[in-house]
């Protein structure tokens, strides 16, 4: 068994100046990367109106698959015109790690 996580750091537009306002850029995106069956919640940069962490979990049975939907979740942060994304941060672990 392998997991696989992201965080996908974001910077949101300038109108995006109350934590409302916020949740309307995020929450869309969210959204969308369920369709790929994964984990996925706003994980940092909670109090920064400017700025969001968006983090994905995925399990499969071999890394080949855990990198794909990794893959596709990042072309599709990547590819939301409202958003820049700054950077991405990922880990794959195997269920023998650590023994």
């Amino acid at each position: 068994m392998y997991t696989g996580t992201a965080v996908f750091d974001l910077l949101l537009p300038g109108d995006s100046r109350s934590l409302k306002a916020k949740r309307s850029y995020v929450r869309p995106i969210v959204a969308a990367l369920r369709k790929f069956e994964v984990s996925v919640a706003e994980v940092g940069a909670l109090d920064l109106v400017g700025r969001a962490e968006i983090g994905v979990a995925v399990v499969a049975a071999d890394t080949t698959h855990v990198r794909q939907v990794l893959d596709s979740c990042e072309r599709l942060v990547a590819g939301r015109p409202e958003v820049e994304l700054l950077s991405v941060r990922r880990s794959l672990h195997s269920s023998g790690d650590g023994e």
